[in-house]
């Protein structure tokens, strides 16, 4: 990882949700806030996170809204819950940005495209892409990163995922350890 003598107060963390923060839902979507579970170690690694980066972003591709399976308001629920255990174990989430389009919209806001990127540079105009990390857990989130000149970190899922370009750990609690000790 290259530059991180001067992460604290300088660089920015872009997170997946599902599936880096929260147990996926295979081929399903999360409609609840009873549904989001907290993958182990997640929630510890918002306090480290909150210490190190001067901004925490969750970018998250929610097609389920464009299908109709769910509604904004339901999703705001389920990301008020999440903010609000985030907030409780010490940590902080400093935008939400998602894409209800649906895949074959086009054009649609989706990861690998960087919409919502620049929409978090959009209200947050000191962000530097190219002081930023892509947490996440797919191809797309990678793609993601790389497509706005992040850092790209993998969280290796039960996904056969083995690419040598990205960083690879096993959880987000691993990966905020990693940088802590810098």
């Amino acid at each position: 990882m290259q530059g991180l003598q001067n992460l604290k107060n300088e660089w920015s963390l872009f997170l997946d949700r599902d599936g880096v923060i929260n147990e996926r839902i295979m081929d399903g979507y999360i409609q609840t806030p009873s549904e989001f579970v907290f993958l182990p170690g997640s929630l510890e690694a918002f306090p480290l996170f909150s210490s190190i980066f001067k901004y925490i972003f969750i970018i998250t591709n929610q097609q389920g809204i464009g299908k109709g399976i769910m509604n904004i308001d339901e999703l705001e629920k389920i990301h008020q819950y999440m903010i609000h255990q985030i907030k409780l174990a010490g940590g902080r989430i400093d935008g939400i940005y998602f894409c209800p389009d649906l895949a074959t919209q086009i054009p649609n806001c989706r990861k690998p495209g960087i919409a919502m990127a620049l929409h978090a540079q959009k209200d947050f105009p000191d962000v530097d892409f190219s002081k930023s990390f892509m947490v996440g857990d797919t191809i797309a989130d990678m793609e993601f990163g790389k497509n706005a000149g992040m850092q790209s970190v993998l969280i290796q899922s039960n996904q056969a995922i083995l690419e040598n370009e990205f960083q690879i750990f096993a959880s987000l609690y691993q990966f905020a350890h990693t940088l802590k000790s810098y």
